[in-house]
């Protein structure tokens, strides 16, 4: 009986406590004149906590998602995360606010013509940005990757939310809008490998001993310290050209980002040895005739 008792009087102190804690979740801190508008002290602590699980959800996923990426991509991602984080914190809000009857389609309506301006000022900077999440995701281009885009190339250094810093071969910075990744044609040399396929193309005369040729263009690539053994450099045979017997030695290196350096000491080397062998590059050559009239040649 005493035990019954004691029940009883827990059971109505935890009511009383209850109730305590309802009456002054009901304190109104703002009503509007019509009354159709109420914040209370019981809203506010709804919404601190429905920010606290947002918080706690976006923690777990931006970890989730994080877990596997390299270091500098944990970096694009965060900030990446950190916009999103913001958007959903408004909407969030904007829930909380539609659900006291705050009519938020009105404030929406209001800002709408200064979201619009703003949007179209900005609409540059989104698509930067947009595209920064996009190479983030497809992981298309990477630090330290040899990148060509309209027709200038740089090793890439470093790679934000809006632009990629790259550095060309003669040491000046590239600052590339992310944007033009998504409308121009994005030539990555070292995505398959740091080794890449190089060529040298030249003309010789008619006439000329093409084996000869095609033994001193690979002896050319071959005394040349940065063109690899494997693959062998090859010689093709591309055409009966106007002027000249047209050839392509195809060459490989380990260091595209050089390039441009191999390529002309074995254009050197097969001048020389041309000349060593009695093989002449020519010059373009065109065939005129003049055709007189017969009135013309009767005078």
């Amino acid at each position: 009986m005493i035990q019954n008792i004691d029940k009883i009087e827990e059971a109505i102190t935890e009511s009383s406590i209850w109730g305590r804690f309802v009456d002054f979740s009901n304190i109104q801190l703002y009503v509007n004149d019509d009354k159709t508008i109420k914040i209370t002290i019981g809203f506010v602590l709804l919404v601190c906590v429905f920010f606290l699980l947002t918080n706690v959800i976006l923690t777990l996923v931006k970890r989730i998602f994080t877990r596997k990426l390299p270091e500098a991509d944990k970096v694009k991602f965060t900030t990446v995360f950190s916009f999103s984080r913001w958007l959903i914190y408004l909407i969030v809000l904007l829930v909380a606010f539609s659900t006291v009857g705050i009519n938020v389609n009105a404030v929406l309506a209001a800002s709408a013509g200064l979201l619009i301006g703003i949007g179209l000022a900005l609409q540059t900077l989104f698509q930067d940005i947009i595209s920064g999440i996009f190479i983030l995701v497809d992981q298309s281009v990477h630090v330290g990757d040899i990148v060509e885009l309209e027709g200038k190339v740089g090793r890439v250094e470093e790679i934000k939310l809006r632009t990629t810093r790259a550095v060309t071969i003669d040491n000046k910075v590239l600052i590339i809008p992310n944007h033009l990744y998504l409308t121009n044609s994005l030539y990555n040399w070292t995505q398959n490998g740091t080794t890449t396929r190089e060529s040298v193309k030249v003309g010789v005369a008619y006439g000329s001993d093409v084996n000869l040729v095609k033994k001193l263009l690979l002896e050319a690539a071959s005394n040349h310290e940065k063109v690899l053994n494997y693959p062998a450099p090859y010689v093709f045979f591309e055409n009966f050209g106007d002027s000249a017997l047209e050839f392509r030695m195809a060459f490989t290196i380990n260091d595209s980002f050089q390039g441009a350096i191999p390529k002309s000491d074995i254009r050197f080397e097969i001048d020389r040895l041309f000349r060593a062998h009695n093989i002449s590059i020519p010059f373009p050559q065109r065939d005129i005739h003049i055709i007189q009239k017969q009135s013309e040649s009767k005078k």
